[in-house]
Parts: C-alpha cells; sequence; structure tokens
C-alpha cells in the first residue's frame, strides 16, 4: 500500500492516518527528485502509525512526501563475504558487492530459550595482561569497558579487536561496530585494521556522528544479526565491539522524547533496560551450534559517573566490567585499567587447569590483594606522609608502581608505535615476579 501525503513531522518521526500497517514493519519514504529514505512503524494508535525515519526528515513535506508500506520487517543480507567488508549504520555495503550476499535474516534476532544456552567456558586471549590475567574475557562473554570522553577506549578497542585469539584450528571473527563517531575516527578504525592484517577477518558497521542518530538504534542489531549467521550458522567463534553505547542511548532517549514518552531517570526511557538487554543476551553459546558470540560493549560515563543509568543498567545486564581511569592515563599508562572496581564474573570458569595454568587463579587473587594493600597505603601516605610509614609500607607502595607500569601498562596509548601485546606465558610470568618477596599474612 502506498500513501500520498503525511499528517506530521516532529524530528526524525512522521505520523500518517488512514492506514492499515504492523507494528516494526518497514515503510519507504519518497519526495519527488530525491532518493528514497527507509523508515519503520514503531507506534500504531487506532489507524494512525508513527514512523521513524532513519536518514532523518530533513526536506520532507507534509503534501509531496508518499510513504509505501511494503509489509516486511527489518532485514539485513548475508553471507561469509561480508567479512573484510565495511558498512554504514543501516547494513549497507559502503563499496558495492551487495550482489554477494546469499541469506536474509530480520535484525532483531529470535528470543533464546535460557535452556538452550551453555555455560561459557574457554578464554579469548587479549594480549593485555591485566584483562588476561584479572579479568579474563571468556567466550561467550558481555563484558563491557566504562571508559569517560579523552580516555583512550577507542585504542584499546582496536587493539583488542586485531590481536584477540582463540585456539589456531577454530575459526574466529570480529564484528566491530562504531555508532556516532567522527570521520576522522573512522579513519583510524579502518587504518588499524588494514595495518594490523586483521582487515579480512573483520566485519564493520560505521554510523557517522553526521548521520541522523535513528541509524544508530539498528546499527548494533545489524552488526549481532551478522554475528549470529557466523557464530551459528557458520561455526565461528565471533567477538562482538560495540562503541559508543552511550551514542546509542542518547540516540533512544532523543527519539523517546519527540515521541513524547513519560520520562525515566535523566531523561531516558523507562524501557532502556529491556532494550540494552535485547542487545546484550544476544551474546552466548547455543546447544548443538559449533560457534559462539563474545560481546564488548564499550560505554563513555557521563561526568565519569557509574552510578548514571548507562553504566548502571549495563552493569545489571553483564557479567562484569572493565573501568578505565583518568588518573592511570594522565601518569602515560595504557591501557588505564583500574583493576580495583574492575570485575569479570565468569573469569573463575575459564582459566586454571585444562584453559590457562594451574597457579593462574592463585596468582591473580594474590594480584588483586596486595594492589589493593598498595593502593589503600597510597592513600594513607598522602595523610601522613611517606616518612611515617612502617617498612611493608613503603615496599607495598613501590610494589603498587611496579604494578602499574610493569604490568598493567604495554605502552602506545598515543599510537600504535610502543603498544605491545603479550602472551598468557609473559603475563604470568611478570605477575609471578611482582609478588617475589611479598607476605601477605591474612589477604590471601
Amino acid at each position: 500500500m502506498e500513501h500520498f501525503g503525511i499528517n506530521e513531522i516532529r524530528g526524525s518521526l512522521i505520523t500518517i492516518k488512514n492506514v492499515s500497517c504492523a507494528f516494526d514493519e518497514i515503510v519507504t519514504i519518497k519526495k519527488k527528485s530525491e532518493p528514497p529514505r527507509m523508515g519503520r512503524v514503531i507506534q500504531i494508535v487506532g489507524d494512525t502509525a508513527v514512523i521513524l525515519v532513519f536518514e532523518g526528515t530533513s526536506g520532507l513535506t507534509l503534501e509531496q512526501t508518499s510513504v509505501k508500506f511494503t509489509g516486511k520487517l527489518l532485514e539485513t543480507k548475508l553471507s561469509e563475504d561480508m567479512l573484510g567488508q565495511e558498512f554504514d549504520g543501516l547494513g549497507r555495503p559502503r563499496r558495492g558487492a551487495s550482489h554477494f550476499w546469499k541469506k536474509k535474516r530480520e535484525i532483531d534476532g529470535q528470543a533464546l530459550n535460557p535452556a538452550t544456552r551453555i555455560y561459557p567456558r574457554n578464554y579469548i586471549h587479549t594480549g593485555f595482561s591485566a584483562i588476561d590475567c584479572l579479568l579474563t574475557l571468556i567466550r561467550g562473554q558481555k563484558l563491557p569497558i566504562f571508559s569517560a570522553d579523552g580516555l583512550p577506549h577507542n585504542r584499546l578497542a582496536v587493539d583488542i579487536a586485531t590481536r584477540a585469539k582463540i585456539a589456531p584450528d577454530e575459526k574466529f571473527a570480529v564484528v566491530f561496530a562504531a555508532m556516532g563517531i567522527g570521520h576522522e575516527t573512522a579513519n583510524f578504525f579502518r587504518r588499524e585494521f588494514v595495518e594490523s592484517g586483521q582487515s579480512e577477518r573483520t566485519i564493520m558497521f560505521l554510523n557517522m556522528a553526521d548521520e541522523p542518530p535513528a541509524e544508530r538504534i539498528v546499527t548494533p542489531r545489524f552488526a549481532l544479526t551478522a554475528a549470529e549467521f557466523l557464530a551459528y550458522e557458520k561455526g565461528y567463534h565471533v567477538l562482538v565491539i560495540l562503541t559508543d553505547m552511550s551514542a546509542y542511548a542518547e540516540a533512544l532517549r532523543e527519539i523517546s522524547s519527540t515521541r513524547g514518552e513519560f520520562p525515566g531517570r535523566k531523561g531516558f526511557p523507562a524501557y532502556m533496560y529491556s532494550d540494552l538487554a535485547s542487545i546484550y543476551e544476544r551474546a552466548g553459546i547455543r546447544k548443538g551450534k559449533q560457534g559462539s558470540i563474545t560481546q564488548i560493549p564499550i560505554l563513555t560515563m557521563p561526568a565519569e559517573d557509574i552510578t548514571h543509568p548507562i553504566p548502571d543498567l549495563t552493569g545489571y545486564i553483564t557479567e562484569g566490567q572493565i573501568v578505565l581511569e583518568r588518573g592511570l592515563h594522565n601518569k602515560g599508562i595504557f591501557p588505564p585499567i583500574n583493576v580495583l572496581p574492575s570485575l569479570s564474573r565468569l573469569a573463575k570458569d575459564g582459566i586454571g587447569e585444562n584453559f590457562t595454568t594451574k597457579e593462574h587463579p592463585l596468582l591473580a587473587a594474590k594480584l588483586f590483594a596486595a594492589y589493593a594493600e598498595a593502593v589503600d597505603v597510597r592513600s594513607l601516605a598522602s595523610v601522613i606522609g611517606e616518612d611515617d610509614l612502617t617498612e611493608r609500607d613503603r615496599a607495598m607502595l613501590r610494589f603498587g608502581e611496579r604494578f602499574e607500569w610493569g604490568f598493567l601498562n604495554q605502552g602506545g596509548g598515543g599510537g600504535r608505535g610502543g603498544s605491545q601485546g603479550r602472551d598468557m606465558g609473559e603475563t604470568l610470568g611478570i605477575a609471578e615476579g611482582l609478588l617475589e618477596g611479598v607476605e601477605y599474612g591474612d589477604l590471601i
């Protein structure tokens, strides 16, 4: 059905009356002499439909705009040939080759029965000691990175994407989705994937900051649909990196406000928890399938507030968090991961004997305990002065410095030049060296 003329334009939304359509149905919006735009029915009241226009409503008029209802839900075309390709926020190839795609899938995925999930095991090696030893990323896990403006989360995201690896006899792929980024950042991502030699195992979905925010609502869903195809139909173990989920949440708030919905905390829609869950819960391992999906969502905390609704709700849904700290970044430490508030809830089930080494779990516990004591002593020294500390306290201060500069720091925060990846053996060897001569008493 095609209807000529619309009744209202509000932001990225249009309203049309006297129609019969389905919720989430895809529509084509046309204006004379302009390319067609794509939209999605997001609200139906009687015979009135509210449509979200992905490319925005700029230039549309009430009388000269036509709307065609397709009777379909939003789909994407899929094939293994997507590896090595770049797509925009609406899943369209940026450099042609669309005739290679063989299958179609709805981007919202299918509800997964929890009984069909397999508990995540086996770790994914990232090359970063702080993650591999203390916050181990487990295959099938969702482990977010909490960052803030000005911190090197983009550098960290690229390094994890290009260095991540599993057993060489298993198929591994990366799906990288970026939302609301500038063109300079997009070029940085493209350049780093090519220079690392990992672009052929990577699918990129890039939504630019100058593109309509409505696109950001579907970008992660296109990425996850591609990941599900690779994992559950082609047997790949897929690492999905989503950056920046704060841009996604802001787009969600903008659309909710335009619709006139009653706001929740800090103006975000009350359904943001379930909306984020519909993205995060698509990670995992399914019974009867060879592949897996592991997620690393990255978000920037507004005002560096970890209690803000975006990190707060993300923390409820996911299995831990990696927290970046400005103080470590200002020292020149990369990656600036504050391991004390960070956590990987599934790490205990993917390390140790048969996975990494038998000594790994105890070694990680000792490092946590020793660094926590060093931070406490550092706080005490700031009050009473270092001269009044005990010999043990001064030893723990020295341990804290060695831990940050010798274990956390791997260089290269400003560029690829000095950044060095480490294998698990090297990481555990450094940890053992740091702990030599440190006495714990009842800490362990």
